[in-house]
């Protein structure tokens, strides 16, 4: 099924083709200044500062100002990077993006090098065969199978080496997503730096509600999403009167994070928010989920990658699986969602109330799954931003 992640207009096509052709000749045509090397990185496509792509820069920023300019490629709709004065920050599909496409000595990008570092970059790969590419990805994989597009095929072939979480996940890409071995790094998440492993709040008093997107849900007309189990379920939790009544008697909120892909249907979400209850949508725009993962206590999802977050951290998860298997049907999963999880398993809106009542009434505080971080991540001791740059990059 093809995904458009971002609208495009009727031109531009042809302003990408004058501005690459434009960066390209004058990338043959002078000679380099910059001594230190370049790295360009991006994550979230470009629309948001967090993940493991915005770690790393931070990383090298800090850490290795002398000896690489790293800059953040970001989409020129959104105010982030300059409200936030990110340092080298470069509007994507700029022509100094393209421009430093071609000079640039590495790449690290997230989610896709198309949508991450340079827009349209399927199209003019083969005019770039020196930069080293790697994809720095932004979660764990397990929960999804690998959704390959026509314009993944290049990119995939193209990148120099996928960074891995630990040793399952290099297997996994090994054989299920065939990489060749040589390509697989693991050096751990960079993201997994901010904070520290097993650190349980000591009470359960907030509780991040987030869900992951499906597919199958674009193309969706109004009506047709109003039907989705996706939305009736959601909603369900939201209005549920037992769920509310157990927060508001405890003294619990539950943040809602919406899913970036959901901008087009998020109002008839938000528009169940209510003032009294201590239920609350968090502003994408505004709110970093990258604080929130760290800042509250448990978290509600289906399949999303962040759960990882939170078992590194020794905090209780629910999985809410409304629609497994039509998941399993439509995507798949490379983990048994009957074996595998590493939190409660919760199938209706009535076992998600009653796994809440269960960790919040009952003091439930840690996962009782942790000890199965080390069969998911490598690493725990908050170096893997130093290791990846050592590895790629030759910097210690």
């Amino acid at each position: 099924m093809s995904v458009t992640l971002k609208e495009k207009g009727k031109l531009d096509p042809l302003k990408v083709f004058l501005k690459v052709s434009a960066a390209y000749l004058l990338t043959r045509l002078s000679a380099r200044k910059e001594k230190k090397k370049i790295v360009l990185v991006g994550g979230n496509l470009g629309e948001k500062y967090e993940d493991n792509a915005s770690v790393f820069h931070t990383y090298l920023t800090k850490n290795h100002s002398d000896k690489v300019t790293a800059y953040w490629m970001y989409d020129s709709n959104t105010t982030y990077a300059l409200n936030g004065k990110i340092p080298n920050a470069v509007p994507l599909g700029s022509f100094k993006n393209y421009l430093l496409f071609f000079r640039a000595d590495y790449t690290f990008h997230g989610h896709s090098l198309m949508y991450d570092i340079a827009p349209s970059v399927d199209k003019f790969l083969f005019l770039n065969k020196k930069t080293v590419i790697t994809h720095i990805s932004h979660g764990i994989e397990g929960f999804k199978k690998i959704l390959i597009q026509k314009e993944d095929v290049p990119l995939l072939k193209r990148t120099d080496y996928f960074n891995c979480a630990s040793e399952y996940e290099k297997e996994l890409k090994l054989t299920e997503w065939k990489m060749p071995e040589n390509k697989l790094i693991v050096t751990g998440f960079p993201r997994f730096d901010r904070y520290p492993t097993n650190r349980p709040s000591k009470q359960v008093k907030s509780i991040l509600m987030m869900m992951t997107w499906r597919e199958w849900l674009y193309g969706l007309s109004e009506e047709e999403f109003l039907d989705s189990a996706y939305f009736k379920n959601t909603v369900g939790i939201i209005q549920h009167k037992g769920i509310r009544e157990l927060l508001n008697r405890n003294g619990v909120v539950m943040q809602i994070a919406l899913h970036p892909f959901m901008k087009k249907f998020e109002n008839y979400f938000t528009s169940l928010d209510d003032s009294e209850s201590s239920i609350e949508f968090l502003d994408s725009q505004r709110v970093s989920i990258e604080r929130s993962i760290q800042e509250t206590d448990m978290l509600l999802t289906d399949i999303t990658s962040v759960s990882w977050d939170f078992l590194y951290q020794n905090k209780p998860i629910i999985f809410n699986l409304f629609d497994q298997e039509e998941y399993e049907t439509k995507r798949g999963s490379y983990l048994d969602l009957d074996k595998d999880l590493y939190g409660y398993k919760a199938v209706t809106v009535e076992e998600v109330y009653a796994c809440l009542s269960n960790i919040i009434e009952g003091g439930i505080n840690t996962n009782e799954w942790y000890p199965l971080a080390p069969k998911y991540i490598d690493f725990f001791d908050q170096h893997n931003c130093e290791r990846l740059a050592q590895r790629v990059l030759g910097v210690a």
